[in-house]
Order: structure tokens, then sequence, then C-alpha cells
């Protein structure tokens, strides 16, 4: 039987809760941002890592960003059906490299004045201690690999 003192030890001091109710208040803002782009932000996110990173294979892709092959793939099979990324080539394995085509920098260029508002109201969301912290701790567990 659990007891109460190990309940609130739990909601009083969990990272990992404290951690996913700020992102996802914080994606909320960003998702509502991209809704009439028909993108999410994580689309964005890959498309931009794809635009640093140039013609690359869908895992490193994934590496930039710390995301699963599955996560990857699914999300690189609607940008590729949207036109946004291009596979330029493949095997009967599946897709090797793929590219931000000019439909995909079009959309980036696009969604950037609803991004910039929403990273304004994210930043008033968490307070300039929140932002520098959210950037310390990112820049702790997650060096960009582009």
């Amino acid at each position: 039987m659990t007891t109460r003192s190990s309940i609130r030890e739990i909601i009083n001091g969990c990272l990992a809760l404290r951690v996913r109710v700020v992102a996802r208040s914080v994606s909320a803002i960003y998702e509502q941002a991209m809704t009439r782009h028909d993108v999410t932000i994580a689309q964005v996110n890959m498309l931009t890592a794809l635009g640093e990173a140039g013609p690359c294979a869908p895992g490193k892709v994934g590496e930039i960003l710390q995301l699963e092959r599955s996560t990857v793939s699914r999300n690189l099979d609607l940008l590729i059906q949207k036109g946004l990324v291009e596979a330029v080539s493949s095997d009967a394995k599946g897709i090797r490299e793929v590219v931000l085509t000019a439909a995909g920098d079009a959309k980036i260029e696009a969604v950037l004045p609803d991004w910039r508002a929403a990273q304004k109201q994210a930043a008033r969301l968490l307070g300039s201690d929140g932002v520098a912290a959210v950037h310390k701790a990112a820049a702790s567990v997650w060096t960009s690999p582009i």
C-alpha cells in the first residue's frame, strides 16, 4: 500500500512531472501558432534541422533532434507527402537520404512570423529566469551535432 508521504514526495518534487507540464504548456503555444500553416512545431523543427544539416540520412535528423527512429520516419513521411522534403536516394531498405525542398524553405519563411510571436509568448510565460534556465538545462543535456 502506498503511503500518503510517498505520494506527496512525488507530487511535490518530481522533476519529470514539472518538465512535462512546462513542455506541454510551451508546446501548446507553438502548436497554436503553426495551425494555420498545416505543420506542427515538431515538423518545423525537423525542417530547420534538415535545412541546417543539408542532404542527409534520416538517422542524422533523429540524432540532431534526439528523436526515435519511428518518430523521424513518421514525420519525414508527412513532410514528403506535403512536398516539403524530398527523398533523394532510397533502396529496398528505405530512404537513405533526404533534403529540404524549395517548398520546405518557403514553409520555414512562411511560419517565421508566427514562430516569432510564439517565441515571445513562450518567453513571457516562462519569464526571463525561466528562459535562461531552459537554455542552461538544454545545454547540459543536448549539443546539436550540426
